[in-house]
Formats: structure tokens, sequence, C-alpha cells
């Protein structure tokens, strides 16, 4: 009969020597290791680059400096188009932003009240029809990986965050942190692209298909979102005194090309962008100990840089 104790201690003593014979894991090499979203967007090619319209870029000018807005006439062309206007005609030169609501928004336009008169629009249209979304059908989308609480989709489309509902086949532009919306009354076609507001919080996407989103900030968000806070309801400032002067808002397709600012966005519908959104959806800096696995669609940065100059 045997031991069964020798028994016993032979088979922890077996698997001992089997994995004491398994190779070890081999360690990751320099070759193996994912590139970190600095070293993707220094290896990005012109190709990866776009620059943004002039036609579709208005420049804030504050006297702490430049705001830069991309437009989105593909999501809302009526708006983009009154918003020209407003900026070929200098409606908004001399203006104020007048609210900044902590962990929400920046809104700037006429400071006089509703029951004052205001500045004339101009040539520019006094109502517009909501356009809180749009046909999905021709809209190049490029779709993340991950779930979405408030849309069956999201990607970005003409280089913006969007949602997107097959069923519906509808898409529209959300409001992750520097979208740019028209501000409204109660009734859905009640703006006129002259009151805009800048998200500066955690996105408010409970706002997506409520309100006509017109672009994002590009550049000099920080100029916004260190405004002091407005001390009144909804964040508006209480006296002109707390106003923030604006200087001027014009369109850089109307300044000579030595007044533009060259600035250049990430294209978000190239393999390297793809790369740089896994690369933030997986943290492997040396930091991350547990890579997430998901990301948030208002998470997912979107870089710009000035060119180089030509040689």
């Amino acid at each position: 009969m045997p031991d069964p104790i020798r028994a016993a201690l032979a088979l922890p003593l077996a698997a001992a020597l089997l994995v004491a014979a398994a190779p070890a894991p081999a360690a990751e090499t320099e070759a193996d290791r994912p590139r970190t979203m600095q070293e993707i967007i220094d290896a990005a090619q012109p190709s990866d680059w776009r620059t943004p319209d002039p036609a579709s870029t208005l420049y804030m000018e504050l006297d702490s400096g430049r705001v830069i807005i991309e437009l989105a006439p593909a999501f809302a062309p009526e708006h983009v188009g009154n918003i020209r206007t407003f900026a070929r005609e200098g409606y908004w030169d001399g203006m104020a932003i007048k609210r900044s609501q902590d962990n929400f928004v920046v809104q700037w336009g006429d400071p006089r009240g509703e029951d004052e008169a205001g500045k004339p629009l101009g040539s520019a249209k006094a109502r517009l029809p909501a356009e809180f979304s749009r046909a999905s059908d021709g809209l190049a989308f490029h779709r993340l990986p991950d779930p979405d609480g408030w849309a069956a989709q999201v990607g970005f489309a003409d280089g913006f965050p969007a949602g997107r509902d097959p069923a519906q086949g509808r898409a529209w532009m959300t409001h992750c942190y520097g979208a740019v919306g028209a501000g409204r009354n109660l009734e859905p076609d009640s703006s006129d692209g002259s009151e805009l507001y800048v998200v500066i919080g955690q996105s408010p996407r409970q706002l997506d298909r409520n309100i006509t989103v017109v672009g994002r900030v590009i550049d000099g968000m920080e100029r916004l979102s260190v405004l002091p806070r407005g001390t009144g309801p909804l964040g508006f400032y209480e006296h002109p005194t707390q106003y923030v002067p604006i200087r001027s808002i014009k369109l850089a397709s109307e300044l000579p090309e030595a007044e533009r600012s060259p600035l250049q966005v990430l294209r978000t519908d190239t393999p390297l962008f793809d790369e740089l959104v896994e690369a933030r959806r997986n943290r492997r800096d040396d930091f991350y100990k547990r890579p997430a696995g998901h990301i948030d669609l208002c998470n997912v940065p979107i870089p710009t840089r000035e060119p180089e100059p030509a040689q």
C-alpha cells in the first residue's frame, strides 16, 4: 500500500517542479510598450492635422487675450449663418461676458435686460429654427467603442464630439467641456445666436438635443474658465462693474493673414486618433496600476498645435 502522507506531499512538490520548469513570462520590451499620448502626438504626420476653416472660426478678443471658437455649420447652419452676420457687423464688439456660473457655463451677449431695448440685430435674423439635431445620413461618424448613458452611440463628426441614434437616424453635438451653445427661452425656436455660452464645468449632457450647439472652443479656454463667478441667480453678474468686456468678436476670414492664429486641430477620423483614444482608455503610464478600459466621450482630448514654420 502506498504511504498516503508521502503521496500527499508528492503532489505539491510535483506542481512546484512544473512551475519552476515553466518559462517565466517574457518581460515587456520597449517595442511592446504602448505609446503614450505625447508620443502619439509627436509621431503625428501632417496629414493627421487639419486647419479650421477661417470662415467658420471666431476670434473673441478679451483683455486677457484671444479665445478661438470653431463653428459647426454641418450641425447648425442657420445659427452659424446668423453668427457670421453678427461677427461681420460687429454686433458683439464692446459687449460683455455677463454670466459665470460655477461648474456650468459662461455666457455673453447684450447685458441689458429683456425689459430694455437691446442693441439692434442688424441684418441678422430675429428668430431661428431649433437645430438640436440633424439627420445622420451623409455624416461621417467616427464611433467610440464604449457605451454612453446619454446616447445610443457616441463619437466624433467633423471633429466635434457627437451623439447618434441609428434607430431615429439623428445625430447631434454634445455638451462637452468647451462646447458653445445658443441660449434660448422656453420655445425651441426662440434663439437668434446672439446669446452664446461656453461649458466650463462638468459636461451637462442633459442639455443635449435641448439647445442648439454651434461649435466649441479650440483655444483659450483658460481665459474663460478662470473668470470670477457671478453672485446673482444662475451666476449672472449683479453689477456692470463685474462684466468682462469683449473688445471684439470677428471671423478669422475677415482678418489679414498676419493677424490670424496659426492653429491646427488633430483629426478625429484617423488610425492615429484611434490609438490616442486607446491610450486614454487604458492608461499604462507608470502612475496607473489598473487601466480603466473605458473612456467617456467628453474625456477624449482633441489636441491642437501651432504648425512648424515653413522652411
